[in-house]
């Protein structure tokens, strides 16, 4: 899976993507979010605030209930970025 990450997300994470194989049980936008807020002291800070966190699966707006496959590529951004 390839997970891209924008603004200011970019620079909690520290990289602006990376390729990642979380566990099966990961099906969900909400549940990688939870999976990746907890590989590293970047990634917690990245999505401390959720409401401030959009999201799109494959360029298609996404909220938490959307189901993500291995080939995936995931996209977090903030509400409101610039060109």
């Amino acid at each position: 899976m390839q997970v891209l990450y924008f603004a200011w997300l970019r620079q909690a994470v520290g990289v602006g993507e990376e390729s990642i194989a979380p566990p099966e049980d990961v099906r969900t936008v909400g549940a990688l979010v939870t999976w990746l807020a907890g590989r590293s002291e970047g990634h917690a800070k990245a999505f401390a605030t959720l409401a401030s966190v959009r999201c799109a699966v494959n360029q298609d707006f996404a909220t938490p209930d959307t189901p993500i496959a291995p080939d995936d590529e995931v996209a977090f951004f903030p509400p409101v970025t610039g060109g």
